[in-house]
């Protein structure tokens, strides 16, 4: 199963440092969500992180720069709902219905189905499935190997997610909330973590 991470959605001092380590642990894709921040700061990000590593990256803004680091493809959300006219290469969007995974899952390498658990990183953003709903989905061939996991994702759930039939689980809170972006320059827990997470998906 696929394990990806999403980006906080504010820039820090050692966020190049951690995604790189993350990568060199064998993360395998890292979607890039930076949202209502100005182009240029996603931009020295990306050129903070080793060039080989950009091919595993999915933004979700700015989606120019796809094309301009050579990047892994382009995420369409509620913010961002539409590619670019002449967009051709690897596209993923965000979905809450499984309506809406029957009806998308044709246009997109994989799409995100959200939200599984109750959010760690979003305020009253709780679950709207239940684990026989899910494993009904499955049974639908609604979820499969093309739908991720998002939502509440943890060390504690990820072996269900793996059961339930998803392709990949969705970190965000579960990892983040590891490393205060304040005040740590220490993240080899975050990392150990990581870890952790990436021997239950595999």
């Amino acid at each position: 199963m696929k394990l990806i991470v999403i980006t906080t959605p504010t820039f820090f001092v050692e966020e190049d440092k951690i995604i790189t380590a993350l990568f060199e642990e064998g993360l395998d894709i890292l979607h890039l969500r930076k949202p209502e921040t100005p182009a240029i700061y996603s931009e020295r990000l990306l050129t903070l992180i080793p060039e080989k590593y950009h091919r595993r990256i999915v933004t979700h803004e700015h989606f120019y720069m796809k094309k301009e680091f050579n990047l892994m493809g382009i995420h369409l959300n509620m913010r961002n709902p539409n590619a670019p006219h002449d967009y051709s290469g690897h596209l993923s969007c965000s979905c809450h219905l499984f309506d809406e995974v029957v009806h998308k899952r044709q246009f997109y390498d994989y799409v995100f189905l959200s939200p599984i658990y109750d959010s760690i990183s979003k305020v009253n953003y709780y679950s709207t499935y239940t684990p026989e709903q899910l494993r009904e989905g499955a049974r639908h061939g609604i979820i499969d190997q093309n739908v991720m996991a998002l939502g509440g994702v943890n060390a504690d759930n990820i072996m269900e997610i793996k059961d339930f039939g998803f392709g990949g689980a969705v970190i965000l809170g579960d990892l983040w909330n590891r490393f205060d972006i304040c005040n740590d320059q220490d993240f080899r827990s975050l990392i150990e973590h990581f870890k952790l997470l990436k021997e239950l998906a595999d």
